[in-house]
């Protein structure tokens, strides 16, 4: 199973900030949240060509996750 890891995505909008979309990813993997929000200034000026009014960067988990399910064995439904 991979392990979890952040990737920043580089966002186009509108003005005011609205109508966002995805607009690139960085190459490059985060081991945690803080790392890739440090990296954002230096990646905002690499992707300064993006064609929107505003660019913006979010930064996302990747990678497989687990999740606990909740039993419902012996429940009808």
């Amino acid at each position: 199973m991979e392990p979890l890891f952040y990737v920043m995505a580089i966002m186009g909008c509108a003005d005011g900030s609205a109508n966002c979309a995805e607009a690139r990813v960085e190459p490059a993997r985060y081991e945690t949240i803080q790392q890739c929000q440090a990296a954002m200034p230096a990646a905002l000026g690499r992707n300064s060509d993006i064609d929107y009014p505003v660019v913006s960067a979010a930064c996302r988990a990747n990678g497989q996750r687990m999740v606990r399910n909740k039993d419902h064995r012996g429940t009808q439904g």
